[in-house]
């Protein structure tokens, strides 16, 4: 079993934050593990501009963005484990992972930071009727198809929910020679950001369709059309105003859900509300020595508050192993990974 001091699982901007503050603050050894191929988290497939304006007081792309902590990783003695799965955690802060180069490892540390992220809500979570064709897509699945992998996934574009990633993949589409048909919110009033709505729906010339819906899919193989109905004030459809829109790909933008798994699993409290991770006025689960910050916690609108937040988590984690430090009058000088008795 490898011992560190503090262990932060997930490499997204929650993560680098929490792992580079705590090494500010004293922390000797500490492990950061990312299940992507790179560190960034969804930073990286976020190429339009809009990161940093509170943090840095300039406007930056998503990767420039995680580069600005990624490169002070690279300068630390912070160890990287990235194409890394995490399968358990425990209360006692222990961590199961595996990867292709070390095979299976067992952690022990005095701290975790769970900076796990979030996941999207799929067509499936929604219950949009209809067939399975090809061509439905998350608004981030596409996004990372069209920005990582060069891929063009549709021609004729219908995007269901005005959430930002959304909004911007509409802009997106556009500047890469695909008809977005139109923008489609359930609610009176979109969801995004105001300025997104602005630069990315009004500034193109492309539709929004408040208050109605997707009420089903059309197509088999690949898709065909979308059917939209107005809906109530109740977000139910109202019979007799569907429409059927030709279009050979959809969108699904309809909100994010904390990803804690594996918070669940090691019985870590969370909030029934919005399926984050409840945490005290320090980033503290209700497991001791165990931290939390970003969207695991909630869905933040903009990376320099996840960043602001993993920073708190990694200050509130390096105050935690220091005191317990002091308390069991262990030194935080090192030999072989262990500590060092006074």
């Amino acid at each position: 079993m490898e011992q560190f001091e503090l262990a932060v699982i997930g490499g997204g901007p929650a993560g680098l934050a929490a792992a580079l503050e705590a090494k500010k603050s004293g922390i000797g050894r500490i492990i950061l593990l990312e299940r992507e191929r790179e560190l960034g988290g969804i930073l990286q497939q976020c190429v339009h501009s809009g990161f940093g304006l509170h943090l840095f007081k300039e406007e930056l792309t998503g990767p420039e963005y995680a580069e600005r902590f990624i490169e002070s990783v690279r300068q630390s003695d912070i160890v990287c484990k990235t194409d890394t799965t995490v399968l358990e955690i425990s209360g006692k802060r222990t961590v199961k992972a595996v990867n292709a180069a070390d095979g299976f490892m067992d952690i022990q540390a005095d701290a975790l930071v769970l900076a796990t992220g979030c996941r999207e809500r799929t067509r499936e979570a929604i219950g949009i009727p209809g067939d399975r064709p090809a061509g439905i897509f998350t608004a981030g699945s596409a996004q990372r198809y069209m920005n990582l992998e060069g891929y063009r996934i549709g021609k004729r574009v219908v995007i269901l929910g005005s959430g930002d990633v959304g909004l911007i993949m509409a802009r997106r589409l556009t500047l890469e020679g695909s008809e977005v048909v139109a923008v489609v919110e359930a609610m009176p009033a979109p969801s995004g950001l105001g300025r997104n709505v602005i630069q990315c729906l009004d500034d193109f010339g492309i539709p929004l369709l408040l208050s109605h819906t997707v009420t089903s899919t059309i197509g088999k193989d690949r898709l065909e059309g979308v059917q939209l109905a107005q809906v109530d004030s109740r977000m139910q459809p109202i019979a007799g105003t569907e429409t059927l829109i030709q279009c050979d790909a959809l969108l699904v933008s309809v909100g994010l859900i904390p990803e804690n798994e594996l918070a669940l699993q090691a019985g870590i409290a969370i909030n029934e509300d919005n399926y984050g991770l409840a945490v005290d006025e320090r980033m503290q689960t209700d497991t001791e020595g165990i931290f939390a910050c970003g969207n695991a916690v909630s869905i933040h609108s903009l990376a320099d508050y996840v960043t602001i937040q993993g920073r708190l988590a990694g200050r509130s984690a390096a105050s935690f192993i220091l005191d317990e430090s002091r308390r069991t009058g262990l030194d935080l000088g090192h030999q072989d990974g262990r500590h060092i008795a006074r």
